[in-house]
């Protein structure tokens, strides 16, 4: 699966005629992708975290700090 903003970017390198505006919005397309895929990923360790200390559920303390942790993060209550 190719990349599609490293693809505008080496088609730029290639010596292809790629505009500014072009760049530009190639380079705010792939900060929100990867803003995306953090909060994706940040979600769901956060969910991982939840589910494990309620696995170890010998700390209710603990468990309660994930879950709160979790749904202020992902704003689900």
């Amino acid at each position: 699966m190719k990349n599609e903003y490293i693809e505008v970017v080496k088609r730029w390198i290639a010596g292809e005629e790629v505009s500014i505006e072009a760049l530009k919005a190639n380079s705010d397309a792939a900060r929100a992708a990867y803003d995306a895929a953090a909060r994706d990923a940040t979600h769901a360790h956060a969910a991982a975290r939840t589910a494990r200390a309620a696995a170890n559920a010998y700390d209710a303390d603990n468990t309660a700090h994930w879950v709160k942790w979790y749904e202020e993060l992902t704003n689900e209550k």
